[in-house]
């Protein structure tokens, strides 16, 4: 059976999620929805079909898994309840404070229409969130740790281009070198967000645009940044894309306890990504298998990754997992 896959968002995430397809033969694109001019959306794969999004509502029978690519912020909000009433979907939310509230908002839209919504998927909220668990399973006692970077987030950087008088933005978040330190050494210290993260900010302004009336925003911008050291610098639209075009990231999450008679112990998981957006792609991707094998079991309402089991992610079967994985 081939899932059948639509994309809403054609951004960075939904260009990568057309490239995690490609690499899944149990998969395969259907069409893409976006709120620009559907003409002027080049894919990958000249032969998929580009909609207007005002039109997804007529192709609910033509998709098995809509995967939501839009930004936290403000897109997803509206988008994740309205669509999951409509399709089974996978979403990407990253606003970790706001991830109850978003759950319980696409709960009550999926549930009732008999839709699967698997929300909060990539590697943070996501994989790192699924090591968070293990880690506080297993090592009962003790203290975990999550750094992030140095790397480019996505969310953030949207956050900042949606600031009025803003043309460009890119934020990088970087961890605190001797708060990493003491981590890893088992000390189990105890650490305020500001004193785990810095962040940098690169924006290119306007014209005729405050720049200390944006920085103002941009440093008291909650959930984003009014916890943390943050540095704003402003550049040309040339020092934008000659410099800030990558977007790497990374990662580690870092659990460490004690154990029997005091033997310390630490788990430790990382990501190093050459590209943010094509990585968190491919894990949307794996997701949608998910979704898809649970709404074929009957299964309805919203989910996060906790709820899945590791094997509805892959295209092996179940006696090939034991075989060669266990």
């Amino acid at each position: 059976m081939t899932i059948r896959v639509g994309i809403a968002g054609y951004g960075n995430l939904g260009r990568g999620v057309e490239s995690a397809i490609n690499q899944n033969k149990d998969m395969e694109l259907v069409g893409v929805f976006t709120r620009r001019n559907p003409e002027d959306v080049k894919l990958l794969n000249g032969n998929v079909s580009v909609h207007m999004m005002d039109d997804i509502h007529k192709f609910t029978d033509a998709i098995d898994v809509l995967i939501l690519c839009g930004g936290s912020k403000n897109d997803l909000p509206e988008q994740g309840p309205a669509l999951s009433a409509l399709f089974n979907t996978v979403d990407s939310f990253d606003t970790h404070a706001k991830i109850p509230g978003y759950f319980e908002a696409v709960d009550a839209s999926a549930k009732p229409n008999g839709k699967i919504a698997i929300i909060s998927v990539g590697w943070d909220p996501g994989l790192f969130s699924i090591n968070r668990l293990y880690g506080e399973a297993v090592l009962s006692e003790g203290a975990t740790y999550t750094f992030w970077g140095k790397g480019l987030s996505q969310g953030h950087s949207d956050a900042l281009r949606r600031i009025e008088g803003v043309k460009g933005a890119v934020q990088y978040t970087i961890p605190v070198p001797d708060a990493v330190d003491k981590v890893r050494s088992g000390s189990l210290p105890e650490l305020t967000t500001r004193e785990k993260h810095t962040r940098e900010c690169y924006v290119v302004l306007a014209d005729g645009v405050d720049g200390n009336k944006v920085k103002e925003t941009i440093v008291t911008m909650p959930d984003y940044f009014t916890d943390y050291d943050t540095t704003v610098t402003f550049i040309t639209e040339e020092e934008l894309k000659q410099d800030h075009s990558a977007m790497p990231h990374g990662g580690f999450v870092i659990r460490s306890g004690k154990t029997g008679e005091d033997s310390a112990q630490v788990m430790e998981y990382s990501l190093k990504l050459d590209s943010n957006p094509e990585f968190t792609s491919s894990v949307l991707v794996a997701y949608a298998r998910a979704a898809y094998r649970l709404h074929q079991n009957g299964e309805t309402g919203a989910k996060t990754v906790f709820d899945i089991a590791p094997g509805l992610l892959s295209p092996k079967s179940a006696a090939d997992l034991r075989k060669e994985l266990l």
